[in-house]
């Protein structure tokens, strides 16, 4: 090996490393599943990596450009990978157990498939060396290869938090799902529960089979009595993967809605998988569901174990929300069963969205004994999640809705209710949001209504990012919204910026949805 082919592949590895991480990143946020992640590279997003990379490779391929030593590109080379090593992510790489045995997969396939051309070809291994990241080349069949390694990793995880379950009979399970909502109501309940029992619930947004599995490993113990286990889906089946392995007794449901419409392509197939749920629940359990939530309301499915519903809007609900009052400091509302009326239940969450979600709460609460003075008290203490329309005021006198947590089209509406009734002392009301992503067919026109909605909520928009730019910006037009109180930017950080001198005392600013970094 001469001194020109170690001086490159000396300059190729932080490249490598760069791009590397950079696939398996986004691999990563689309949940390991290749299907999600291929149809995230389709639609372009890697297409600048893709083009640079190809031009290097054939660009070593040139006599003359061998012939300085690949002095030429090299730099380039280098420029590409301080770029990439230097941005930063909203959701940086984790370096898992799994994340580490495929960089060592693709280091290895790398190093073969670069010792090969230097063994048989040695004039082409440049070319081959910067083909491998033209593509996603190298983590795609690093995954490929480690297939049944993670199967059986899996599959002895699952096995081993399987087992601690069943050494905990009397430990009561509660699955909490949904389309939105699922993780204010864990929290809500969480806080509830604690007030009589001692609880465990999933954190973050451990809320897949692996999640799970997490969680029993490492958090369960024996003095637990309540185990709350938020469980999302992407898929037909998913709820039911977590219900085998957890066994829930109690089961929330709080909405059915246009997400994910990307990979189950109908709002009936995402009831279909979210009451996947109740349908686990033994004979005994005990079923929780929203008939706010127009999917629910109108299934007519009967079930093999009570099911108790809740509502601000709908009569017809076993939990009534009634008497809902909003003040700078408070929300308070009174909860109606039947013909009897419990009074006065307070608290600093604020919007209609956030009283379905206790009152879900509450209903697990009556059937686990906290007695009522136990809930108001809980209640009254719960602390607003962050990015989960949690509200805060800056010393400046700037109201900030902060709703940037995975928004979707009925969670937005909510949303723009609390910014519509919200005191302004004169301010100017304004939005800033990217819109919804992985909605299908449909995300267009649910892009554009949210325009719309905006429109009759706000006096200024910012629109972050290209992905629904032209649907949000037609919305607007269609109910004549002001052109010049439309700001158009790449980033929330440019959208901070833009506001940052623009902002005044009185102001009310909601951040709607967040993008991950898989979206342009």
């Amino acid at each position: 090996m001469n001194a020109i082919t170690v001086i490159f592949l000396v300059c190729y590895a932080p490249l490598w490393f760069a791009a590397v991480r950079y696939d398996t990143q986004m691999f990563q946020q689309n949940s390991y599943r290749m299907s999600r992640y291929a149809r995230w590279y389709r639609r372009g997003n890697d297409w600048v990596r893709t083009a640079v990379t190809a031009a290097l490779a054939a660009a070593s391929l040139l006599p003359f450009v061998a012939r300085t030593g690949y002095s030429c590109i090299v730099p380039v080379m280098l420029f590409l990978a301080w770029q990439e090593l230097r941005t930063v992510y909203k959701l940086p790489i984790v370096y898992t157990m799994r994340v580490r045995r495929l960089f060592i997969t693709a280091a290895l396939l790398t190093a073969a498939a670069i010792a090969a051309a230097l063994a048989f070809a040695p004039r082409y291994m440049p070319a081959t060396a910067l083909g491998l990241l033209v593509f996603p080349i190298v983590m795609s069949a690093a995954n490929l290869l480690n297939r049944p390694v993670e199967a059986v990793v899996a599959r002895w995880y699952y096995n081993d938090a399987r087992r601690i379950l069943r050494s905990m009979p009397d430990l009561i399970v509660i699955g909490v799902t949904g389309s939105f909502g699922k993780t204010s109501t864990k929290h809500y309940l969480y806080r509830i529960l604690s007030e009589k029992y001692d609880v465990l619930m999933t954190p973050g947004n451990f809320n897949t089979t692996l999640g799970v599995i997490r969680t029993v490993r490492e958090h369960l113990k024996p003095h637990h009595r309540v185990f709350i286990v938020e469980m999302g889906a992407k898929q037909s089946g998913d709820i039911r993967e977590i219900c085998d392995l957890v066994r829930p007794s109690i089961g929330i449901v709080t909405a059915v809605g246009e997400m994910h419409l990307e990979t189950f392509r109908t709002v009936e197939n995402i009831l279909r998988t979210k009451f996947e749920l109740i349908d686990s629940l033994p004979a005994d359990g005990f079923g929780v569901v929203n008939l706010d939530s127009a999917p629910i309301a109108a299934n007519a499915a009967t079930y093999r174990c009570p099911v108790a519903s809740y509502a601000v809007d709908n009569a017809a609900a076993d939990y009534r929300a009634v008497n809902i009052a909003y003040s700078p400091v408070e929300t308070t509302f009174d909860i109606a069963r039947g013909d009897q009326t419990r009074t006065h239940y307070a608290t600093r969450l604020a919007g209609r969205g956030n009283i379905l979600n206790l009152l879900a709460a509450i209903a697990v609460a009556d059937r686990l004994g906290v007695s009522e003075a136990m809930q108001k008290r809980a209640v009254r203490q719960i602390e607003q999640i962050e990015h989960r329309l949690s509200v805060k005021r800056t010393a400046g006198g700037i109201a900030i809705i902060d709703d940037a947590y995975n928004s979707n089209p009925a969670g937005a509406k909510m949303a723009l209710e609390v910014l519509r009734e919200f005191r302004t002392d004169g301010g100017r009301r304004i939005v800033i949001t990217p819109g919804f992503v992985e909605l299908g067919a449909r995300q267009y026109e649910l892009n554009r209504e949210l325009g719309r909605d905006i429109a009759q909520a706000c006096d200024m928009v910012v629109i972050v990012n290209l992905t629904n730019r032209d649907a949000i910006a037609d919305g607007l037009a269609d109910k004549a919204f002001p052109d010049d109180k439309i700001r158009k930017v790449a980033s929330f950080a440019e959208a901070s910026s833009y506001l940052a001198d623009l902002l005044r005392a009185g102001d009310t600013v909601l951040y709607e949805n967040d993008l991950p970094d898989s979206f342009k």
